[in-house]
């Protein structure tokens, strides 16, 4: 049995994953404590506003809060002083923060993704395979949707898809996030990225290939925040006894 800190333990992702825990994985894992700036019992396990007061022995942590609880609430510290795996699924870390994941995954297994859906992930493989396909001749359009809460734009799932097909173009390209300003044609070295705010849309993400006298468009929804919750899940029971490095969905799909 799996034992889990969870981080954000009363966020909307915090909760999904508790919910989860019960009703799909009581039988693989349970949730030991959890850490949330509010510091109140929620369900079947304690929540304390930092976690270094957690006292219940952990196998893995989960992070679903907010980017600066990597540093400023000590959770990358206290994962490596506990010498205690930990998957991050929260969104919005910026280059100082990534450095500091990597610089960890030295000392602890962490796992890192942009995004924790297994449809995503293979929305990512399928466009890196377009671009097999298509060459330098198509135009690259991004487009990524979400609720009117989120706070980062682009998200960081939109940065993961455009890296991973200006990987496939020999880095070639640059990103263009904002065209209001620009009175000239598209160049060719483009790679486009929009971002849409608006009501509950939980996450939606397109890779445009726009050519001549045709366009190949590749698309994910995702209908709830589940499909997250259980991206972390598999995450967590995977990362579990594996030696220290930066893993990524990747990983845990070729190991199933």
């Amino acid at each position: 049995m799996t034992k889990i800190v969870l981080s954000g333990a009363c966020g909307r992702m915090g909760r999904v994953i508790a919910e989860l825990v019960r009703e799909s994985y009581s039988d693989q894992c349970r949730i030991v404590a959890g850490v949330d700036l509010i510091g109140e019992r929620y369900a079947d396990f304690p929540v304390y506003p930092n976690v270094n007061g957690v006292k219940e022995s952990a196998d893995v942590a989960v992070d679903f809060s907010h980017p600066s609880t990597l540093t400023d609430c000590d959770l990358l510290s206290y994962c490596k002083i506990k010498n205690l795996p930990l998957v991050l699924a929260t969104t919005g870390y910026g280059e100082d923060a990534i450095m500091q994941i990597k610089s960890a995954s030295a000392q602890i297994p962490i796992f890192f993704t942009f995004n924790m859906s297994l449809g995503i992930n293979l929305l990512q493989d399928l466009a890196k395979r377009a671009v097999r396909v298509l060459g330098n001749r198509f135009d690259v359009e991004i487009v990524e949707k979400h609720h009117n809460r989120k706070k980062d734009a682009p998200s960081g799932t939109a940065i993961m898809l455009a890296e991973s097909v200006n990987a496939e173009l020999n880095g070639q390209r640059r990103y263009v996030y904002d065209r209001h300003n620009v009175l000239k044609p598209r160049e060719k070295d483009e790679i486009g990225v929009h971002s849409v705010r608006g009501g509950t849309i939980v996450g939606e993400h397109e890779v445009i290939f726009a050519g001549h006298d045709e366009i190949i468009t590749l698309s994910h929804s995702a209908l709830s925040r589940e499909v997250f919750a259980v991206g972390a899940l598999n995450a967590a029971l995977f990362l579990v006894g594996k030696q220290s490095g930066l893993y990524n969905m990747s990983d845990l799909l070729n190991n199933a």
